[in-house]
């Protein structure tokens, strides 16, 4: 008999890192759901496009421009974000994780992102009729998140780097991703696959060259624990400033036609939470001799 509960714990990394709304609503709810397709042939792949088609058919009724399609907006991203949630952890518990779905897996975060913004643009502009307005503020929220979001994937992957002493995701996942190129060019077929791997190749290069600059010009020896102590706070903190958390605010202001709410609150408090947070962080990596 499978231990269900000690199963969705092995799903999570540590709480510190994992959003509140993640731990609270959308993760449960993605597990019931992977309980549920366990036993049958659906595959982590599937999930992931299932999400990105509601993700984008989300977008398509934040584009319509009416309070009521604002709100099956809502409801559909919160399908999405289950979704979402769901598919890594059906690869974790199956182990029948690929490569191309750890890929997929972050590309339909992207689409459905950018249906969102495009569609709220668009909806905005419909429902009060004042096109520069809306999309300045759409713009300026789209640009936000991005931001925030690579804040949090930076400080939070850096926290388990050195707290759990592992090798940097992204190297790691280079190394990988370079393997598993190597041994697509023997096998015939799979364009698609190939295609994807390589871009992605390209992109991690990228981010590799970006990181090792940063940390070459200070890599003291850091102890474990007192970095831990001094960033389990500041770390849970970032969080609030997470794709999830954004997401989550979007939802809820598409309940209560305050979409406009939504973007000035993205701009002005995302924002203003993210200097703050930034500033702080400085301070406590001084304090370690830590730069970059």
């Amino acid at each position: 008999m499978i231990d269900w509960f000690n199963k969705f714990i092995s799903t999570l990394k540590m709480l510190e890192v994992e959003e509140v709304f993640d731990l609270i609503f959308y993760r449960p709810l993605a597990f019931l759901l992977v309980k549920i397709v366990y036993p049958t042939n659906i595959t982590p792949n599937q999930l992931t496009v299932a999400a990105v088609i509601l993700g984008v058919i989300g977008g398509i009724f934040y584009s319509l421009g009416k309070p009521e399609y604002f709100v099956v907006a809502g409801i559909l991203f919160i399908l999405y974000d289950v979704l979402d949630c769901s598919d890594g952890q059906l690869a974790r518990l199956k182990k029948n994780g690929t490569k191309l779905g750890r890929i997929l897996d972050g590309v339909a975060d992207y689409i459905a992102t950018i249906a969102a913004y495009i569609g709220i643009g668009i909806g905005l502009t419909k429902y009060t009729d004042n096109a520069a307005t809306s999309w300045a503020l759409t713009v300026g929220a789209g640009i936000t998140s991005a931001i925030l979001s690579i804040l949090l994937d930076f400080y939070r992957n850096r926290f388990l780097d050195i707290v759990l002493k592992r090798e940097s995701v992204l190297e790691s996942e280079l190394q990988e991703f370079k393997r598993e190129n190597e041994r697509l060019k023997n096998i015939e077929g799979k364009l698609f696959e190939k295609w994807i791997i390589k871009i992605y190749l390209q992109y991690s290069e990228f981010q590799v060259k970006m990181a090792n600059n940063k940390k070459n010009k200070s890599k003291p020896l850091i102890n474990s624990d007192i970095f831990y102590k001094k960033n389990k706070l500041i770390i849970h903190l970032w969080t609030y400033i997470g794709p999830t958390t954004q997401l989550t605010f979007m939802i809820i202001c598409s309940f209560f036609n305050a979409l406009h709410t939504y973007l000035i609150g993205m701009i002005i408090f995302g924002n203003l939470l993210a200097l703050i947070l930034f500033i702080w962080q400085k301070k406590i990596d001084n304090s370690l001799n830590l730069k970059g």
